[in-house]
Protein backbone atom coordinates (compact mmCIF):
# COMPACT_ATOMS: atom_id res chain seq x y z
CA UNK A 1 0.00 0.00 0.00
CA UNK A 2 1.19 3.52 -1.12
CA UNK A 3 2.28 5.67 2.02
CA UNK A 4 0.30 9.21 2.47
CA UNK A 5 2.03 11.95 0.64
CA UNK A 6 2.39 15.43 2.95
CA UNK A 7 -1.14 15.99 2.23
CA UNK A 8 -2.49 13.04 2.77
CA UNK A 9 -0.41 12.84 6.23
CA UNK A 10 -1.71 16.51 7.10
CA UNK A 11 -5.14 15.30 6.42
CA UNK A 12 -5.09 12.91 8.78
CA UNK A 13 -3.64 14.52 11.55
CA UNK A 14 -6.46 17.07 10.86
CA UNK A 15 -9.15 14.60 11.55
CA UNK A 16 -7.67 12.65 14.25
CA UNK A 17 -7.35 16.19 16.64
CA UNK A 18 -10.48 17.07 15.59
CA UNK A 19 -11.57 13.98 16.53
CA UNK A 20 -10.21 15.07 20.50
CA UNK A 21 -11.24 18.36 20.16
CA UNK A 22 -14.89 19.13 18.86
CA UNK A 23 -16.35 16.38 21.68
CA UNK A 24 -14.08 18.67 24.08
CA UNK A 25 -15.89 21.87 22.78
CA UNK A 26 -19.16 20.16 22.68
CA UNK A 27 -18.91 18.38 26.26
CA UNK A 28 -17.49 21.88 27.94
CA UNK A 29 -20.95 23.95 26.39
CA UNK A 30 -23.22 20.92 27.34
CA UNK A 31 -21.88 21.02 30.84
CA UNK A 32 -21.35 25.16 31.01
CA UNK A 33 -20.99 27.27 34.32
CA UNK A 34 -17.07 27.57 35.29
CA UNK A 35 -15.81 24.71 33.39
CA UNK A 36 -16.87 25.95 30.52
CA UNK A 37 -15.36 29.75 32.00
CA UNK A 38 -12.16 27.93 32.22
CA UNK A 39 -12.16 25.79 29.08
CA UNK A 40 -12.49 29.23 26.90
CA UNK A 41 -10.06 30.90 29.64
CA UNK A 42 -7.08 28.69 28.72
CA UNK A 43 -8.01 28.86 25.27
CA UNK A 44 -7.85 32.31 25.62
CA UNK A 45 -4.76 32.48 27.63
CA UNK A 46 -2.99 29.82 24.75
CA UNK A 47 -3.96 32.36 22.11
CA UNK A 48 -2.39 35.65 23.92
CA UNK A 49 0.98 33.05 23.95
CA UNK A 50 1.02 32.46 20.54
CA UNK A 51 0.17 36.20 19.68
CA UNK A 52 3.02 37.96 21.83
CA UNK A 53 5.37 34.93 20.58
CA UNK A 54 4.67 35.65 17.12
CA UNK A 55 4.43 39.41 17.30
CA UNK A 56 7.16 40.54 20.45
CA UNK A 57 9.82 36.96 20.23
CA UNK A 58 12.06 37.01 22.90
CA UNK A 59 10.53 41.01 23.58
CA UNK A 60 7.10 39.32 24.95
CA UNK A 61 7.86 38.19 28.39
CA UNK A 62 6.94 41.93 30.38
CA UNK A 63 3.99 42.02 27.82
CA UNK A 64 2.89 38.58 28.26
CA UNK A 65 3.01 38.65 31.42
CA UNK A 66 0.92 42.03 31.71
CA UNK A 67 -1.76 41.17 29.23
CA UNK A 68 -2.26 37.23 30.96
CA UNK A 69 -2.98 39.22 34.44
CA UNK A 70 -5.77 41.48 32.40
CA UNK A 71 -7.26 38.40 30.57
CA UNK A 72 -7.25 36.76 33.80
CA UNK A 73 -9.02 38.97 36.01
CA UNK A 74 -10.97 40.39 33.05
CA UNK A 75 -12.79 36.74 32.37
CA UNK A 76 -13.54 36.13 36.59
CA UNK A 77 -15.10 39.78 35.80
CA UNK A 78 -17.41 38.22 32.87
CA UNK A 79 -18.39 35.03 34.63
CA UNK A 80 -20.05 36.69 37.61
CA UNK A 81 -21.46 39.45 35.44
CA UNK A 82 -19.51 42.09 35.67
CA UNK A 83 -19.01 42.94 31.98
CA UNK A 84 -18.62 46.83 32.18
CA UNK A 85 -15.92 45.97 34.84
CA UNK A 86 -14.22 43.75 32.57
CA UNK A 87 -13.70 45.56 30.08
CA UNK A 88 -11.81 48.42 31.60
CA UNK A 89 -9.48 45.68 32.90
CA UNK A 90 -8.86 44.87 29.38
CA UNK A 91 -8.86 48.40 28.19
CA UNK A 92 -5.80 48.88 31.16
CA UNK A 93 -4.17 45.63 30.05
CA UNK A 94 -3.78 46.73 26.72
CA UNK A 95 -2.64 49.90 27.67
CA UNK A 96 -0.24 48.68 30.14
CA UNK A 97 1.30 45.74 27.14
CA UNK A 98 1.71 48.29 24.73
CA UNK A 99 4.03 50.70 27.81
CA UNK A 100 6.02 47.19 28.05
CA UNK A 101 6.51 45.98 24.33
CA UNK A 102 9.10 47.21 22.30
CA UNK A 103 8.50 50.30 20.46
CA UNK A 104 8.51 49.20 16.75
CA UNK A 105 5.75 46.27 17.90
CA UNK A 106 4.22 48.26 20.37
CA UNK A 107 0.77 48.28 18.68
CA UNK A 108 0.81 44.48 17.31
CA UNK A 109 1.70 43.36 20.70
CA UNK A 110 -0.79 45.29 22.52
CA UNK A 111 -3.43 44.13 19.92
CA UNK A 112 -3.08 40.74 21.02
CA UNK A 113 -5.26 41.60 24.31
CA UNK A 114 -8.41 42.12 23.31
CA UNK A 115 -7.84 39.73 20.33
CA UNK A 116 -7.26 36.78 23.30
CA UNK A 117 -10.07 38.69 25.52
CA UNK A 118 -12.62 38.29 22.47
CA UNK A 119 -12.04 34.78 22.48
CA UNK A 120 -12.38 34.34 26.42
CA UNK A 121 -15.48 36.83 26.49
CA UNK A 122 -17.99 36.08 23.75
CA UNK A 123 -18.36 32.26 24.49
CA UNK A 124 -18.73 33.02 27.60
CA UNK A 125 -21.41 35.72 27.28
CA UNK A 126 -23.02 33.40 24.88
CA UNK A 127 -23.11 30.56 27.00
CA UNK A 128 -24.35 32.52 30.05
CA UNK A 129 -28.25 32.61 28.81
CA UNK A 130 -29.19 29.07 30.79
CA UNK A 131 -32.08 28.89 28.45
CA UNK A 132 -30.93 28.84 24.79
CA UNK A 133 -26.73 29.44 25.60
CA UNK A 134 -25.76 25.85 24.52
CA UNK A 135 -28.24 25.88 21.90
CA UNK A 136 -26.16 29.08 20.42
CA UNK A 137 -22.95 27.74 20.98
CA UNK A 138 -24.07 24.89 18.95
CA UNK A 139 -25.49 27.08 16.47
CA UNK A 140 -22.19 28.61 16.39
CA UNK A 141 -19.72 25.72 16.53
CA UNK A 142 -22.09 24.19 13.41
CA UNK A 143 -21.48 27.04 11.46
CA UNK A 144 -18.04 27.79 12.27
CA UNK A 145 -16.84 24.59 11.75
CA UNK A 146 -19.19 23.56 8.42
CA UNK A 147 -17.36 26.67 6.84
CA UNK A 148 -13.79 25.43 7.78
CA UNK A 149 -14.19 22.15 6.77
CA UNK A 150 -15.94 22.56 2.86
CA UNK A 151 -14.41 25.53 2.33
CA UNK A 152 -11.25 23.87 2.68
CA UNK A 153 -12.13 20.55 0.41
CA UNK A 154 -14.15 22.78 -2.30
CA UNK A 155 -11.04 25.04 -2.51
CA UNK A 156 -8.95 21.91 -2.84
CA UNK A 157 -11.55 20.13 -5.28
CA UNK A 158 -12.53 22.82 -7.70
CA UNK A 159 -9.76 25.55 -7.40
CA UNK A 160 -10.28 28.31 -9.44
CA UNK A 161 -9.33 32.12 -8.67
CA UNK A 162 -7.78 33.15 -5.61
CA UNK A 163 -9.36 34.87 -2.93
CA UNK A 164 -6.47 36.88 -1.01
CA UNK A 165 -3.38 35.77 -2.63
CA UNK A 166 -1.12 38.08 -0.98
CA UNK A 167 -2.51 36.69 2.16
CA UNK A 168 -3.11 33.45 1.80
CA UNK A 169 -2.11 31.74 -1.48
CA UNK A 170 -4.34 28.55 -1.11
CA UNK A 171 -7.85 30.16 -0.40
CA UNK A 172 -9.52 30.01 -3.28
CA UNK A 173 -13.62 31.96 -4.04
CA UNK A 174 -14.85 28.45 -4.65
CA UNK A 175 -14.22 27.40 -1.26
CA UNK A 176 -15.08 30.62 0.19
CA UNK A 177 -18.27 30.08 -1.55
CA UNK A 178 -18.44 26.57 -0.63
CA UNK A 179 -18.08 27.05 2.69
CA UNK A 180 -20.92 29.80 3.17
CA UNK A 181 -23.80 27.74 1.05
CA UNK A 182 -22.75 24.78 3.41
CA UNK A 183 -23.22 27.24 6.61
CA UNK A 184 -26.46 28.18 5.22
CA UNK A 185 -27.62 24.42 5.07
CA UNK A 186 -26.03 23.50 8.20
CA UNK A 187 -27.60 26.52 9.86
CA UNK A 188 -31.41 26.07 8.88
CA UNK A 189 -31.07 22.29 9.72
CA UNK A 190 -30.03 22.82 13.19
CA UNK A 191 -33.13 25.86 13.10
CA UNK A 192 -35.32 23.00 12.11
CA UNK A 193 -34.01 20.42 14.42
CA UNK A 194 -34.20 22.80 17.44
CA UNK A 195 -38.01 23.82 15.96
CA UNK A 196 -36.86 27.77 15.39
CA UNK A 197 -38.48 29.92 13.63
CA UNK A 198 -37.89 32.67 10.82
CA UNK A 199 -35.46 30.07 8.60
CA UNK A 200 -34.50 33.46 6.23
CA UNK A 201 -33.19 35.34 9.29
CA UNK A 202 -31.15 32.46 10.12
CA UNK A 203 -30.09 31.82 6.43
CA UNK A 204 -29.00 35.24 6.46
CA UNK A 205 -27.21 35.39 9.72
CA UNK A 206 -25.13 31.98 8.77
CA UNK A 207 -24.24 34.39 5.89
CA UNK A 208 -22.85 36.81 8.07
CA UNK A 209 -21.44 34.30 10.70
CA UNK A 210 -19.76 32.40 7.65
CA UNK A 211 -18.20 35.79 6.38
CA UNK A 212 -16.70 36.74 9.55
CA UNK A 213 -15.14 33.54 9.85
CA UNK A 214 -13.37 33.45 7.00
CA UNK A 215 -12.38 37.25 7.57
CA UNK A 216 -11.19 35.83 10.92
CA UNK A 217 -9.11 33.29 9.14
CA UNK A 218 -7.37 35.59 6.77
CA UNK A 219 -6.99 38.01 9.10
CA UNK A 220 -4.67 35.60 10.79
CA UNK A 221 -3.07 34.37 7.52
CA UNK A 222 -2.08 38.47 7.24
CA UNK A 223 -0.74 38.01 10.68
CA UNK A 224 1.68 35.18 10.45
CA UNK A 225 2.59 36.29 6.73
CA UNK A 226 3.10 40.44 8.32
CA UNK A 227 5.83 38.32 10.56
CA UNK A 228 7.27 35.58 8.74
CA UNK A 229 5.73 32.39 10.68
CA UNK A 230 3.47 29.41 8.81
CA UNK A 231 1.58 28.58 11.71
CA UNK A 232 1.20 30.02 15.03
CA UNK A 233 2.51 27.51 17.05
CA UNK A 234 2.64 23.50 17.39
CA UNK A 235 0.01 22.39 19.56
CA UNK A 236 -2.52 20.84 17.44
CA UNK A 237 -1.07 18.14 15.36
CA UNK A 238 -2.20 19.00 11.64
CA UNK A 239 -3.38 22.74 12.64
CA UNK A 240 -0.27 24.43 13.99
CA UNK A 241 -1.51 26.72 17.23
CA UNK A 242 -4.15 27.38 18.58
CA UNK A 243 -4.57 30.64 16.27
CA UNK A 244 -4.67 28.37 13.70
CA UNK A 245 -7.31 26.38 15.14
CA UNK A 246 -9.74 29.34 16.66
CA UNK A 247 -9.37 32.41 13.80
CA UNK A 248 -12.40 32.02 12.85
CA UNK A 249 -14.59 31.33 15.51
CA UNK A 250 -12.67 34.35 17.19
CA UNK A 251 -14.50 37.03 15.09
CA UNK A 252 -17.94 35.09 14.78
CA UNK A 253 -18.24 34.35 18.16
CA UNK A 254 -17.92 38.00 18.81
CA UNK A 255 -20.32 38.99 16.01
CA UNK A 256 -22.43 36.39 17.27
CA UNK A 257 -22.17 37.83 21.12
CA UNK A 258 -23.03 41.48 20.00
CA UNK A 259 -26.09 40.54 18.02
CA UNK A 260 -27.54 38.30 20.90
CA UNK A 261 -26.65 40.91 23.46
CA UNK A 262 -28.13 43.52 20.85
CA UNK A 263 -31.29 41.63 20.87
CA UNK A 264 -31.86 39.46 23.92
CA UNK A 265 -29.76 41.26 26.58
CA UNK A 266 -27.35 40.13 29.19
CA UNK A 267 -30.35 38.43 30.40
CA UNK A 268 -30.29 36.59 27.09
CA UNK A 269 -28.27 36.66 24.67
CA UNK A 270 -28.63 32.98 23.32
CA UNK A 271 -31.85 33.73 22.64
CA UNK A 272 -31.37 36.60 21.28
CA UNK A 273 -29.17 34.77 19.04
CA UNK A 274 -31.93 32.88 17.47
CA UNK A 275 -35.17 34.02 17.62
CA UNK A 276 -36.09 35.67 15.08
Amino acid sequence: MRAFGPRGNELVLRICSALVLVPLAIGMAYVGGWPFDVFWGLAALGVLWEWCSLVAGADRRAALMTGAAALVLALALVATFHYLAAIIVLAMGTLAAAALAPAERRTWVAAGIPYAGALGVAPIVLRSDSADGFLAMMFLFAIVWTTDIVAYFVGRAVGGPKLMPRVSPKKTWSGALGGTVAAIVVAVAVAKAAALTGWLAIAILAVVLSVFAQGGDLFESFLKRRFGAKDSGHLIPGHGGLMDRLDGFVTASVVAALLGLARGGFEAPGRGLLMW
